[in-house]
């Protein structure tokens, strides 16, 4: 059971940058905060149950591609040493680390993530099932600290679960120009986005008959109250999941049922919501085959091989620096 830990972004760390979004956000004209304040540990709970919900195909659909696709990306990337940017509680992990194993160039794991909640006793867990296995965490954040991702070895990047559609395509562009620069010709992207669908199927994912996609928008708000002082009152704001045609992705938001002003202490702000007005607390942009390799192109990146455009659920996208 032995890892090592960086740790780059401190609970200090992520406090203050709560407030900074929270000022931010909440006193727009159009009001926002990030969806990574979803996730205390009772959010990352409610995630897990919604991972398991008839409605919400994401979970099941990249689960099924990585099971069924593993071997040809670990063969095609030749890596040994697995990143795996958001990584949470590494539960899709085993089907990779098991492809590299079989292949038989698997040496390292690195798990990225904002938080060292889970990746601990994954990564204890992990080091005790593969004989060998080096597990290096590394806490930090997308948008600072990617430079701190160890880079020796041949690298299977991996960023599963959609989570890049939580970028708007100014932030996407970034983000993989930025990540192209961490990385050498050998190494490989391993991506994972949702698709374009029927409209109803990708608004149900988001809004569950069984209403714990709405204990999931709704946590945001005791986050907020737990670490800056808030007095929101979940129970004034409705849960609403709708498609932005235009811009092609799911816009989860949530509206106050009645005019309402909110303090949050630790923020020194006190926030007021006209009846009706909309707090947006997540995007999920969909895609189509076409567009994520331009978007990976125009980063720099040349396509190995996509999987699962056929099924037209999910894809997964392996691409490589082309210098």
């Amino acid at each position: 059971m032995t890892y090592t830990i960086d740790v780059h972004l401190s609970p200090d760390d992520v406090r203050r940058r709560m407030r900074t979004d929270a000022i931010g956000g909440l006193l727009a004209t159009a009001k926002s905060i990030p969806p990574v304040w979803f996730y205390d540990e009772r959010g990352s709970q409610l995630f897990e149950q919604i991972t398991t919900l008839p409605e919400y195909y994401p979970t099941r659909a990249e689960r099924g591609l990585l099971e069924a696709y593993a071997p040809a990306i670990a063969e095609l990337s030749k890596a040994d040493t697995l990143v795996e940017l958001g990584a949470g509680s590494c539960e899709k992990t085993r089907v990779l680390l098991a492809a590299l194993q079989q292949v038989g160039s698997l040496a390292r794991y690195i798990p990225f993530d904002v938080s060292d909640e889970f990746l601990r006793d994954a990564a204890a867990t992990l080091s005790d099932e593969y004989e060998g296995l080096t597990v290096h965490l590394v806490i930090g954040d997308f948008s600072e600290h990617l430079t701190a991702i160890p880079t020796d070895g041949r690298r299977l990047v991996a960023f599963l679960g959609g989570t890049i559609g939580n970028f708007d395509r100014s932030r996407r562009a970034r983000f993989l120009f930025d990540l192209n620069c961490t990385m050498s010709s050998e190494d490989s992207l391993l991506l994972g986005t949702d698709l374009v669908k029927d409209r109803r199927r990708l608004v149900a994912a988001y809004d569950d008959a069984a209403g714990v996609t709405a204990q999931f928008n709704k946590n945001v708000l005791h986050v907020l109250n737990t670490q800056l002082g808030g007095d929101f009152d979940p129970g004034l704001f409705s849960h609403v999941a709708v498609w932005n045609e235009d811009e092609q992705w799911i816009e989860m938001r949530l509206r106050a049922r009645k005019a309402t002003d909110v303090t949050l202490r630790e923020a020194g702000i006190t926030v007021h919501f006209d009846r009706g007005e909309d707090l947006l607390t997540e995007i999920s942009a969909k895609f189509t085959p076409e567009r994520v390799e331009e978007e990976l192109r125009a980063a720099g990146f040349v396509v190995d091989g996509m999987w699962g455009a056929d099924e037209g659920e999910f894809l997964l996208t392996l691409a490589h620096p082309y210098c």
